[in-house]
Order: C-alpha cells, then structure tokens, then sequence
C-alpha cells in the first residue's frame, strides 16, 4: 500500500505567449508544402471559423486554432496599413 501522507510536487509547463507572426508563418509554409494556395485557405478559415481549411500537415491546424482569428485579422489589417497607405 502507498504512502499518501506526503506532500507530492507538480509542475506545469506554461505555454509560451503565441507570436501570431510565428503561427501564420508556420501555417503558410504547411499549406505550401501540401500545395494548397494559403491565401485562399486562410481568408477561408478566418471567414468561417471552419479549422478544415488548415492542412493539419506539421501540426498547422491546432497552430493557428491557437490564436484568435480577431488578432490574426488585425495582424494583416496593421500590415497592410503600414506598408500601402503610409507615404
């Protein structure tokens, strides 16, 4: 019989803080490689919320489920912004 009077540790790892630049990287680069055209794909899952527009080839899909569609959309929005209408 096991000895449950001690006090056991537990450690959990703590996820790092996602860079949203990182994930729509990774995600492109895996929806190039399966040949899908990543644009489309991906204004296809911001639209719809739908995760099937994400190959899940190296782990894309529950990448990019990891970040809020609303910060990725921002992320493109500040992009453009900056780099078309800023003279």
């Amino acid at each position: 019989m096991q000895n449950n009077t001690n006090t056991q540790l537990f450690n959990v790892e703590v996820e790092k803080e996602l860079d949203v630049s990182d994930v729509i990287a990774s995600v492109y680069e895996a929806l190039t490689e399966k040949g899908y055209n990543p644009v489309n794909q991906i204004v296809g899952y911001l639209m719809s919320g739908d995760p099937t527009y994400i190959t899940s080839h190296k782990g894309a899909r529950s990448l990019i489920m990891r970040a809020e569609r609303d910060e990725i959309i921002e992320l493109f929005l500040e992009d453009y912004i900056e780099n078309n209408l800023k003279k």
